[in-house]
């Protein structure tokens, strides 16, 4: 199924998952799609591997959680995030570090204070790796942390390997 990139969201500077400056980071980028999930796209690093040519199961984890968290901004135009509560996650199959990755979530259930969601790490043919669930509380940004996330270190990145649409098919 061929899904349109509806908007990108901001990368930071420092951060491990979306941070720009970060040496040691996965420099993720995430895009909004029109059926209302998120997906996230990073290429690891070696040294982002556990076992020798499989992304770590902790990096595993991080992306995960992190892509859920935000797939809460896709409803509420950025100004809300999901701060993790508790998370869960499924290793089904490893993940191989020699390509792009690709991690969807979406919003299972929502309310005043909190929300559920669950999102997924896809191989290249579509298949599951790993499967992750959480409980998230919803904060404005400007109570999670003390940065510029008007200015330099919180900004949108757009590269010309941007994609319009995307192709899904979650074989599970």
């Amino acid at each position: 199924m061929r899904v349109r990139v509806t908007r990108k969201q901001p990368n930071s500077k420092m951060c491990f998952v979306c941070g720009m400056s970060n040496r040691f980071g996965l420099k993720s980028r995430f895009y909004e799609l029109e059926d209302g999930q998120l997906m996230a796209v990073f290429q690891p690093a070696e040294e982002h591997q556990g076992y020798p040519g499989r992304l770590h199961g902790g990096i595993a984890a991080t992306i995960l959680d992190e892509t859920i968290g935000r797939a809460i901004m896709v409803a509420h135009s950025g100004n809300i995030w999901g701060v993790t509560i508790d998370f869960s996650m499924k290793l089904r199959k490893p993940v191989p570090i020699d390509g792009e990755i690709r991690v969807l979530a979406r919003i299972v259930s929502e309310g005043k204070r909190s929300f559920q969601g669950e999102g997924e790490i896809l191989l290249a043919d579509g298949q599951t790796a790993v499967a992750g669930s959480g409980k998230y509380l919803k904060m404005d940004i400007e109570k999670i942390a003390d940065f510029d996330h008007q200015g330099e270190d919180w900004f949108v990145v757009n590269a010309p390997d941007d994609p319009e649409c995307v192709e899904l098919s979650n074989k599970g």
